[in-house]
């Protein structure tokens, strides 16, 4: 008897990719709003059963139209795989389920179909670059999932998101483009696009230059792809000017997948076929990784729009992300790893509370949120307990990643206790900017012209402590980020030379 379970990869990216054209045609606009959120909970339900058959072994695969790898198509789902399909599947979930009083109000009725397919097709991208197991096929998900993400963006009133989006769309396609240029350098040495069968053959290549100028293109577009620091110009007019949900869903996952896809090719491809590749990734990544820490913890010191310092703030998280990276040691991407999920967490909690402010706001200024917190409180509370979280305070899920940075940056002599000390440090900017609409919200004055006038709807603040609760569940009891990522690291770690 066959096991049920093989079959759950391929679902995992068709359900959401076969709704998608079916939403577009379902009037009126709140049926096109319930079969999406439908897809988009059943595809969580096949994330989380994924999660439970990867710790129960090591990996699950899947062979399309039964197509052996490397002749077929293949996807794979492993503990890192894993835990991006969770984070993927929990935000568009979640941000579709709270936000449908407030997509409501920004899109216009006639559009919503088209609308909710582009928020499908973003899922099933990103979800098929997650599972994808050959280089092309990522890049065909990749596309999907942009195009459809620059609708997203584009989709809500505020008309400053055009040439938003534009950016967006050209950094975007620059990205892809030096991939794509990267993949057929490697399948012009090797002869293949699985990415299994690539590792093994690149090891009989003769002449490495062309591997090594093909891992440059490949981390260069990634690198865009991900907004790593300098590399994210796209990132902050992008999140500030779209839908409120489509901001949540986004900073949640779009950038973690890049990441996931940065690491995976470069400790599965190029780490155990180019000679001192850990060198060079850790002397291109490290520096990098601390200037995007304080680059953009100090910018979001000093923004005034709720949203842009949001942003600024998912810059200072990559920064983390790759500072752990950097180090190439099992510390170090236990750490990468789990924070990828728990900033995903706190993220998308910050901006579904800005979604709630928003509701109740004239604009989205820190100073428009001043006196918030007495006709808002239980929004302003979700706010602050997913701020602590991003700060890193014990108990929430921030101080475990956080936590693990430190521990792995200690075991690397004095260069890695001064990396320590300056996360610290930047922690210290991150409660500088979090701190500055605390105070706004619960000591300042509104203005006279404010409509500060109640809570927000009772579904958009289900939702957003929803997200802040999880924040502290995982802070609590972090075993199963722990576990998943810890088991993440070990397989890349097996792959470097």
């Amino acid at each position: 008897m066959s096991n049920p379970l093989v079959d759950l990869p391929a679902l995992q990216v068709i359900v959401p990719l076969l709704t998608a054209p079916v939403v577009i045609l379902l009037r009126p606009a709140g049926l096109a709003w319930a079969a999406a959120s439908v897809a988009s909970l059943f595809a969580l339900a096949v994330a989380v059963a994924l999660t439970a058959a990867v710790l129960d072994a090591s990996s699950l695969g899947y062979s399309m139209g039964a197509w052996p790898a490397p002749y077929g198509i293949e996807l794979a789902v492993d503990a890192f795989s894993a835990i991006l399909l969770l984070v993927i599947t929990g935000a568009s979930t979640l941000a579709l389920l709270a936000s449908r009083v407030s997509l409501t109000a920004d899109i216009e009725e006639h559009r919503q179909p088209l609308f909710y397919a582009a928020w499908l097709l973003v899922l099933a991208g990103l979800a098929g670059m997650t599972v994808a197991a050959d280089a092309f096929n990522v890049f065909v998900f990749m596309e999907i999932s942009s195009l459809a993400s620059y609708v997203l963006v584009a989709g809500g009133s505020d008309r400053r998101a055009l040439p938003a989006v534009f950016k967006y769309l050209i950094i975007g396609t620059i990205g892809a483009t030096f991939y794509l240029i990267g993949i057929g350098l490697i399948y012009l040495m090797t002869g293949t696009l699985n990415l299994g069968d690539m590792e093994a053959r690149i090891q009989d290549v003769a002449d490495k230059k062309p591997i090594l100028v093909a891992a440059g293109f490949i981390t260069v577009g990634l690198g865009l792809k991900a907004a790593v620091f300098p590399l994210h110009v796209w990132l902050p007019n992008a999140y500030t000017y779209a839908p409120h949900a489509v901001s949540v869903f986004l900073a949640a996952c779009s950038t973690k997948v890049a990441l996931y896809l940065l690491l995976r090719f470069d400790f599965f491809v190029f780490q155990q076929n180019l000679f001192g590749h850990s060198l060079q990734f850790s002397l291109f990544f490290m520096p990098l990784a601390v200037l995007g820490i304080f680059v953009g913890s100090w910018v979001a010191l000093f923004e005034r729009n709720l949203k842009r310092l949001l942003a600024y703030s998912s810059i200072a998280q990559i920064g983390y992300i790759m500072l752990g990276a950097s180090l190439v040691s099992r510390s170090g991407l236990t750490a990468s790893i789990v924070h990828m999920f728990n900033h995903a967490l706190a993220k998308g909690a910050l901006f579904l509370a800005v979604a709630c402010l928003a509701t109740r706001c004239p604009g989205l200024r820190v100073s428009d949120v001043a006196g918030a917190a007495r006709t808002m409180p239980w929004t302003m509370a979700a706010f602050v307990v997913a701020g602590l979280s991003l700060i890193g305070v014990p108990g929430t899920a921030g101080f475990v990643s956080k936590w693990y940075l430190i521990a792995a940056l200690l075991g690397n002599g004095l260069l890695g206790a001064l990396l320590a000390a300056l996360v610290v440090m930047s922690s210290l900017l991150a409660l500088a900017y979090i701190w500055r609409v605390i105070e706004s919200a619960y000591f300042g004055q509104p203005a006279p012209a404010a409509r500060l006038s109640g809570e927000a709807p009772p579904l958009l603040l289900a939702g957003t402590w929803a997200a802040a609760l999880a924040g502290i569940y995982f802070g609590l009891l972090p075993s199963l980020p722990v576990t998943l990522s810890a088991t993440a690291a070990e397989s890349l770690l097996r792959h470097v030379l």
